[in-house]
């Protein structure tokens, strides 16, 4: 089950950046390139353990957008991106983020009170900005159905669900500069 992406991961390549040991993949970099088998795998796992009564699908800019979007095409349910980008429409919520090698602000419209919501995400390494992500649409009156991210890393899923939500995750990752390393 999911071979094609534990494979890809496998043959990751490592960069460091400082301490910080980042692998470049399809999934969570668009790079070298994002076959649609490979996100067909992906999108087909998550219908398998997502909850999708649902009124929209939330996910992440950038890296966040095109699970999201391939799996909207298949469910028909709308899609959110919290983006980078400030628009100043009315109800937007400023969302502080905080990852392993970067931090700044991203900003969530789109979603109103009562919304039933699924949140989808390429990577959880930090948990930074799934907290972040989550108190905005607790603070927007969302009601957070369920959270999946494709691939783990580190203790950020173990973070969020300290917070109460559970972190459905497709496959657990350890790296270092000798490559990714498939753990469960």
């Amino acid at each position: 089950m999911l071979e094609r992406l534990k494979n890809s991961l496998r043959s990751a390549p490592i960069v460091m950046r400082e301490s910080y040991a980042y692998f470049i993949h399809p999934i969570s970099d668009g790079v070298p390139e994002l076959k649609p088998e490979l996100i067909r795998e992906v999108v087909t796992s998550i219908l398998k353990i997502a909850e999708l009564d649902v009124d929209k699908i939330v996910t992440i800019e950038a890296m966040g957008i095109h699970v999201g979007t391939a799996l909207s095409l298949v469910t028909d349910i709308p899609l959110v991106i919290l983006r980078k980008r400030k628009y100043e429409l009315p109800g937007e919520i400023a969302v502080h983020q905080i990852t392993g090698y970067s931090k700044g602000e991203l900003y969530l419209n789109g979603v109103e009170k009562g919304d039933r919501v699924l949140i989808v995400d390429d990577v959880i390494s930090t948990g930074g900005t799934m907290i972040a992500t989550i108190k905005a649409l607790e603070r927007a009156g969302a009601e957070i159905r369920d959270i999946v991210a494709v691939i783990e890393r580190g203790d950020g899923a173990e973070k969020v669900r300290e917070t109460g939500y559970n972190v459905k995750t497709l496959v657990k990752i350890d790296v270092d500069e000798g490559g990714v390393r498939i753990i469960s």
